[in-house]
């Protein structure tokens, strides 16, 4: 003969309620993490889109002072570089670890002026920095504490040149 053993009511409520409760412990959990990795990949996505803004600005800022009539010296790749830290540090007054650098870079020549052309290669190094817990540590440089992400962004623009020599 077998026993069976039958709860009241009020017993399956409460053993319900127990399960109910050990369920989202366990879910819980996952479900945070999941959120966050979420939000941090759009924190993300604005500061990589922040960055390439920013080089960009750069690199048309470069371009102008690199060529034959920029700062009224004839330009070059050392004042494009100069001018181009100068306003980075206008852009970004507190923040550290964000680095530019502008190199010319020979392209094909004009068919119409018979002049060799340039372009300015302008790479930005840009530290993001990661706000959310636990997918930051996922998704973070060594060391994995740090919470920085480094984004580096490289733009080509070229560098004007009059038509008329």
């Amino acid at each position: 003969m077998s026993m069976t053993l039958y709860l009241s009511g009020a017993a399956r409520r409460a053993r319900k309620a127990g399960q109910v409760t050990i369920e989202l412990l366990l879910v819980l959990p996952v479900f945070m993490l999941l959120l966050f990795f979420i939000m941090e990949m759009g924190n993300m996505a604005f500061q990589t889109i922040l960055a390439h803004h920013c080089a960009y600005e750069l690199a048309r800022i470069g371009s102008l002072v690199a060529g034959p009539n920029g700062t009224g010296s004839g330009g070059g790749q050392g004042a494009a570089n100069i001018k181009m830290k100068s306003v980075l540090g206008q852009m970004f007054p507190s923040a550290s670890g964000i680095s530019v650098n502008g190199v010319l870079v020979p392209t094909l020549k004009d068919p119409q002026s018979y002049q060799m052309g340039e372009d300015l290669l302008v790479t930005l190094v840009y530290q993001g920095k990661l706000i959310f817990p636990g997918s930051s540590y996922v998704l973070s440089d060594p060391p994995k504490g740090s919470r920085k992400k480094r984004i580096v962004v490289k733009v080509r623009m070229p560098v004007e040149k009059p038509y008329f020599q």
